[in-house]
């Protein structure tokens, strides 16, 4: 059996029902765009380690179908997390009898560099949008004030906000995708289990959704003009321009979730409660993820301990 077939048969029997339509879509993708067009045409008995580890060296190097250019080691990651998966798989069903994924070689994932904004350019995110909050803008703001996900915003309706006692329900997420030649928005559940959570509103952002939803023609609190779902590669265009009109350097969406956590934590607001809000499984990923905006924290702390420890002495 080749590659191909045997990967169609593994996606659509083994896997499509058992993962979240966003993880299959992805995993379509991989495999048609990057698997299928270098390995597809083997016998599965074929793949030796070599060209296995050729093919991982490949994408490398020269695996970005763009620019072809290399591609980054993280997407490199998925593309042999799908091989791997699927040529076990076959082991297991007795296709093969030797699994050479195993003997696949990978760089280090070097963690990504968190980018925020400065506080005066949150300033002036911030002035611009409370100035325009009755737009879309309100939906920076939401991100800035919460740190929610760009699909997660995008998912909210008004159902989701609770006036009566200040809260936000976070319990959806919006993507975009193409099937069947069609680009869809679709919304399914959260990234995660510890996505689904209840978000305590200020009261001045309660207020501005309180006025926003007077003037909404639509269930969704960010919608387009006729009240359509808004696509996440439409608002961060908007991003984009915003940050172009307001001579701000370039950050993507995503660096609005950073710059919550980063203010957060600089207040002192413990990495638990951060944990929680942010929607992540565990603390410990919050803490390797921003200890680095941990560290104005730590100063204060050491400063008062020592100030704490030497105040009998004479």
């Amino acid at each position: 059996m080749k590659l191909k077939e045997w990967l169609e048969v593994w996606l659509n029997k083994y896997v499509k029902h058992t993962i979240k339509l966003r993880s299959y879509v992805r995993y379509q993708e991989i495999i048609e765009k990057h698997i299928n067009p270098v390995l597809g045409e083997n016998q599965l008995d074929a793949l030796t380690p070599q060209i296995l580890q050729d093919f991982v060296l490949s994408k490398l190097t020269s695996g970005n179908l763009k620019t072809g250019q290399a591609l980054a080691t993280n997407s490199v990651y998925s593309i042999v997390n799908v091989l791997k998966q699927a040529i076990k798989f076959a082991v297991i069903l007795g296709l093969l009898e030797k699994d050479n994924t195993r003997a696949i070689k990978l760089p280090a994932i070097k963690e990504r560099q968190i980018l925020a904004f400065e506080q005066f350019e949150q300033d002036r995110i911030l002035s611009y949008c409370f100035k325009h909050c009755l737009t879309n803008m309100l939906g920076i703001v939401l991100c800035l004030f919460t740190g929610i996900r760009l699909g997660e915003l995008l998912a909210l309706t008004w159902q989701d906000v609770n006036f009566e006692k200040r809260y936000l329900n976070i319990n959806k997420t919006a993507f975009y995708i193409k099937q069947d030649g069609r680009n869809m928005i679709l919304t399914n559940e959260p990234k995660t289990k510890s996505s689904n959570r209840i978000l305590p509103l200020s009261k001045n952002l309660l207020e501005m959704l309180e006025n926003k939803k007077q003037a909404s023609n639509s269930d969704y609190i960010i919608s387009t003009r006729d009240g359509k779902q808004v696509s996440p590669r439409s608002y961060q265009r908007t991003f984009e321009r915003l940050l172009k009109r307001l001579n701000i350097p370039y950050k993507n969406f995503h660096s609005l979730r950073h710059t919550f956590a980063t203010r957060a934590l600089e207040l002192g607001l413990d990495v638990k409660t951060v944990s929680e809000l942010l929607g992540h499984k565990n603390p410990v990923i919050t803490l390797n993820r921003y200890a680095h905006s941990l560290l104005s924290y730590k100063f204060q702390m050491i400063n008062k301990l020592t100030k704490s420890m030497c105040k009998n002495i004479k």
